[in-house]
């Protein structure tokens, strides 16, 4: 396996993380086209895509930084920021907010100080607001990674998020 670039210090990124990034480019790079499965794999292995890790991708694949970084840019699958354990998805749908979803929001977001599109600082949540989860006979809806809750009110709310370490 070869080295792609020069391997840049990062918290978030292990040796042994290093030698997956560097199987995933190795095992694509021939391939044309490739650059968004790389990204999301990488994403994977990481859990985003710092830009220093866009750059090393760029270098590996032979491709410019701002074609990676316009791709990664580009498609909303890709967070160049780090996310939570847990992604909170909140419903902002006319259904869901006319039956409270937003004070739930403002519950959250009073007490894990963080705003839609944040992460907070520990990593356990990232919160979301979303226009429809489909599920408005449930409204108002919260989904935490693969789990729909419904008819969730603020004062429930961080009971249910306490289950999620």
């Amino acid at each position: 396996m070869a080295v792609t670039a020069f391997r840049f210090q990062h918290p978030d990124i292990t040796d042994d993380t290093w030698i997956q990034i560097d199987e995933i480019i190795d095992s694509n790079k021939s391939k044309p086209g490739s650059i968004i499965t790389v990204l999301r794999k990488c994403q994977d292995t990481v859990g985003y895509l710092p830009v220093e890790l866009i750059d090393y991708i760029g270098d590996g694949m032979n491709l410019s930084r701002s074609e990676v970084y316009g791709v990664a840019s580009f498609y909303a699958l890709f967070s160049m920021e780090p996310k939570g354990r847990h992604i909170v998805k909140l419903c902002l749908g006319t259904a869901c907010y006319v039956k409270g979803i937003k004070e739930v929001l403002n519950r959250i977001s009073n007490e894990y100080k963080i705003e839609e599109g944040e992460t907070t600082e520990d990593r356990r949540f990232s919160l979301e607001a979303v226009r429809c989860l489909g599920a408005c006979g449930l409204a108002p809806v919260m989904v935490i990674n693969q789990d729909t809750h419904g008819d969730v009110k603020a004062d429930g709310v961080l009971k249910i998020l306490n289950r999620y370490e």
